[in-house]
């Protein structure tokens, strides 16, 4: 392999000198890096396929806070807490003031630079002992494209740094919002167990009376036994799964423990009715890992620029001053007292084919980003048509199931009228209070299920508030 030429002629600093070396870098400064290609977004749909029907006088909840749609401001307050002291958005946020740094030094290699350097020498014959001070200026000016992909580089990275920030943010509103719903679940769950807990009591108690009156059936007591072994079974399950919940919040939060505010039941939020005014566009500018895909494409347009760039002469413009003091004699040199100014150029000659390679690699990397980024729109668009259709399927249940659990609570207070005229007993009675509980018990799963639904569908959209950019700038982890 021959190595590269250099070429670096020394000139005397003429002002015509200059002015032909100024022409010449106006016209290689027209060679500028590749463009970067257009984003494939064509074939989007132009609406949802799974579209729920707006409800009348439904309004879209913004994506910006869309978890105060479930009216507890409870919630707002956690989240709110989470998106201030949550430890990877925190982590996020220093990595894009990192970025944001380099970023604004990236143009800093392409300007001139200036550097001093003072040392002694000592002649060949050894007689003599020299020092030298020298002040050098060098000038790299970038040209076939090399600075413009430099500065590509240098915006994909702070992109890509901007997108994991949101997509931090998204991921734990999202979170906080389906734990806390969670918690709630799971207590609600756990009350109306206790509740059939007792009334499997109940049963067991007038069982017993029943056996001793001689009414009773064979073995009615010991089914009695087992319907309240197993309802004390799923107690413990229900109780551990707010356990989650609470730790997971704690996590969240940035806390060492849960609040012990938390362990107090609370009636779990309502989710009203939702229309949706987002489009399958919309996550192009939504969806933090889309916006991840396009900053990819930029960063392999930049190392496409550079490798092209690198096929190319490389041109550079220097100067240098030198001071030489001969240490032995106590006198100047009369030597190297006139200044060095003139172009630094290396020109590739022969490297059997590494650069092309290296060229025609990054071109191919360029279109696999272009796929990538393709493949993660039609990923969102399938995501957020999955939960789309999540959410009204949930929607249903929940109606067929509040139907079923008001039929049960007619059918408890209609027995009741019987107990109180009576024309039944309380044993009987028991068991329609523990159906109207058990419907109840479903529906409250139901109620959970469909406001979890929310949840992924806002997050498949890409629901969270957007940080100031002044603030991410100057906010540390708290």
């Amino acid at each position: 392999m021959l190595p590269a030429s250099r070429f670096c002629p020394a000139l005397p600093a003429r002002r015509g000198g200059l002015a032909v070396l100024a022409l010449a870098a106006g016209l290689l400064a027209g060679c500028a890096s590749p463009a970067v290609p257009r984003l494939p977004t064509a074939g989007l749909p132009a609406g949802w396929a799974h579209a729920p029907a707006t409800p009348p006088g439904a309004a879209a909840p913004a994506l910006q806070s869309w978890w105060k749609n479930l009216g507890d401001a409870r919630l707002d307050a956690l989240v709110d807490e989470a998106l201030a002291q949550n430890l990877d958005v925190a982590v996020a946020r220093s990595r894009l003031r990192q970025a944001r740094r380099l970023a604004e030094r990236s143009n800093a290699p392409y300007l001139p630079s200036v550097s001093g350097n003072v040392r002694t020498l000592q002649d060949v014959s050894a007689t003599d002992s020299f020092l030298h001070a020298s002040l050098d200026v060098s000038w790299e000016l970038g040209l076939f494209g090399m600075r413009e992909s430099a500065q590509r580089l240098a915006r994909a990275e702070l992109d890509s740094s901007e997108a994991a920030l949101q997509a931090a943010r998204v991921s734990v509103v999202s979170e906080v919002v389906h734990q806390y719903l969670t918690l709630r679940a799971a207590q609600r769950q756990a009350e109306l167990l206790d509740h059939l807990l007792r009334l499997d009591g109940r049963a067991i108690d007038l069982s017993a009376a029943r056996l001793r009156s001689r009414v009773a059936e064979n073995g009615e007591d010991e089914e009695a036994a087992a319907r309240r072994s197993r309802t004390a079974a799923m107690l413990p399950t229900a109780r551990q799964a707010a356990v989650q919940a609470s730790q997971a919040l704690s996590v969240l939060l940035g806390r060492a423990a849960p609040d012990a505010a938390w362990s107090e039941a609370a009636a779990l939020p309502t989710l009203g009715p939702v229309a949706i005014d987002q489009l399958p566009a919309d996550l192009l500018r939504t969806r933090p890992d889309v916006r991840q895909a396009e900053a990819a494409v930029l960063q392999a347009a930049g190392e496409a620029g550079v490798a092209q760039a690198e096929l190319y002469p490389r041109v550079s413009f220097g100067a240098s001053f030198l001071y030489a003091f001969n240490i032995t004699q106590n006198r100047r040199t009369s030597s190297n007292q006139v200044p060095a100014v003139g172009p630094f150029i290396d020109l590739p000659l022969f490297d059997w084919g590494q650069r092309r390679a290296r060229a025609d690699a990054k071109d191919e990397a360029l279109q696999a980003s272009l796929l990538s980024y393709r493949q993660t729109v039609l990923q969102g668009v399938s995501e957020a048509e999955v939960a789309l259709s999540a959410l009204e399927q949930q929607r249903e249940r929940l109606a067929r199931l509040t139907d079923a659990s008001a039929a049960q609570k007619r059918r408890a207070r209609s027995q009741r009228s019987l107990l109180a005229s009576g024309l039944a007993s309380e044993y009987e009675q028991l068991a329609f209070d523990r159906a109207a509980l058990q419907a109840e018990a479903e529906r409250s799963g139901a109620q959970a299920a469909q406001a979890l639904a929310f949840v992924d569908l806002y997050k498949a959209l890409g629901g969270a508030p957007l940080p100031a950019a002044e603030q991410v700038s100057q906010d540390g982890p708290r």
